[in-house]
């Protein structure tokens, strides 16, 4: 069975199939990589809480950067943020975003906490 959240027109947040969240990409506010990181980080884990899960249930995550230069500073966050132990499958490229402003954005597909 497939679950859609938080739909529009356009995309859902979040949409379950099985015992898995798939999340729609979450960017942040701020001037900074680490701003932006840190608030988008914030936003997957409510929508995860939200929905059943947690940061420890993460199986994936996809980071999209718009600058490859701000790999490091994305990644003091993200170190900061993900749980020990419990590291999901990432990948991190360098991609034109919707909008100038931002810096990073995240995708992430998690297991419902059982």
């Amino acid at each position: 069975m497939i679950e859609r959240m938080e739909t529009g027109q356009r995309m859902s947040k979040v949409v379950k199939h099985g015992d898995v969240l798939y999340l729609c990409g979450q960017v942040g506010d701020g001037e900074t990589v680490a701003d932006q990181t840190r608030d988008c980080l914030s936003r997957v884990d409510a929508l995860l809480e939200k929905y059943g899960s947690s940061r420890s249930h993460m199986l994936q995550a996809i980071v999209w950067l718009a600058d490859m230069s701000d790999f490091e500073e994305m990644n003091s966050v993200w170190d900061n943020w993900a749980p020990q132990g419990h590291a999901p499958a990432r990948a991190c490229g360098e991609a034109k975003l919707a909008s100038p402003s931002l810096k990073v954005e995240v995708i992430v597909t998690a297991a419902v906490a059982g």
